[in-house]
């Protein structure tokens, strides 16, 4: 089976299912329950005082009151599938809620996406809305160190392609396996030069359509040949990079 994964967002909507709330162990990857259960822990902690939670979470005066009161509640809110949570640049590419009924079933097995607060979850894991990054700063946890290798483990053990979308910072949180078909894509953009170079303007958007164009278009191929293949007749540019990568090239106008 391939999978990509995907980075979560800084932005989440708000809102979600009524009387739903989150269960830790009904999301995906049930071994990284015990994970999850202590940055919970350690995150309601930090933010039971405003001055302490604003700055491990790095927030404005402005962000802090909302995002505050979000964290605290997080157990009595109301859930919503996580590639519907997260919102921004890569997920308003992706416009999930646009899909059909089959592309949003290949996302749900094909989609995995890397929270700082939840490790490793499935596309349509429930979840409410939250305020973690990756380098925020909890009471005797490091984020990195606390998820790396236990999200890393799981990984391992996934048969198929992972092609990674995440950002640098969020794969940090969950190292790819050291083998030919686990690969992290780079966005490079060719100017008219015809010189290709990394893209940080418009990365996001650029992966969630990426992503949306090959969900969409019917049954994920099981190889990397075969997605770039695909990629090509959906009007995309997939190549080996570097060791361990893939290009994803589009051009720069």
């Amino acid at each position: 089976m391939t999978l990509f994964l995907l980075p979560p967002s800084e932005t989440k909507r708000d809102g979600g299912v009524p009387r739903s709330r989150l269960a830790l162990s009904r999301l995906r990857h049930r071994g990284l329950t015990d994970h999850r259960a202590l940055v919970l822990e350690r995150l309601e902690e930090v933010c039971g005082e405003d001055e302490a939670g604003a700055r491990a979470l790095r927030l404005s005066a402005r962000a802090a009151p909302i995002e505050l009161a979000r964290n605290r509640s997080l157990r009595r809110s109301a859930t919503l599938a996580a590639i519907e949570r997260y919102t921004g640049v890569l997920y308003d590419a992706l416009a999930v809620t646009e899909w059909d009924a089959a592309s949003r079933a290949r996302a749900a097995h094909h989609v995995g996406i890397q929270s700082a607060l939840f490790g490793l979850i499935g596309a349509d894991d429930r979840i409410p809305a939250y305020r973690l990054s990756h380098d925020s700063r909890l009471p005797n946890l490091r984020l990195a160190a606390h998820w790396a290798t236990a999200v890393s483990s799981i990984l391992s053990r996934q048969t198929g392609p992972i092609i990674d979308l995440r950002s640098e910072a969020y794969a940090a949180l969950g190292p790819l396996p050291t083998r030919p078909d686990a690969l992290f894509v780079r966005v490079m953009a060719v100017g008219r030069d015809g010189v290709a170079k990394a893209l940080s303007h418009a990365n996001k958007a650029s992966k969630g359509a990426f992503l949306r164009s090959i969900l969409t278009a019917g049954p994920v191929p099981e190889s990397v040949d075969g997605l770039c293949e695909l990629a090509h007749r959906r009007g995309w540019v997939l190549r080996p990079g570097a060791t361990g990568e893939l290009d994803l090239v589009v051009s720069s106008g």
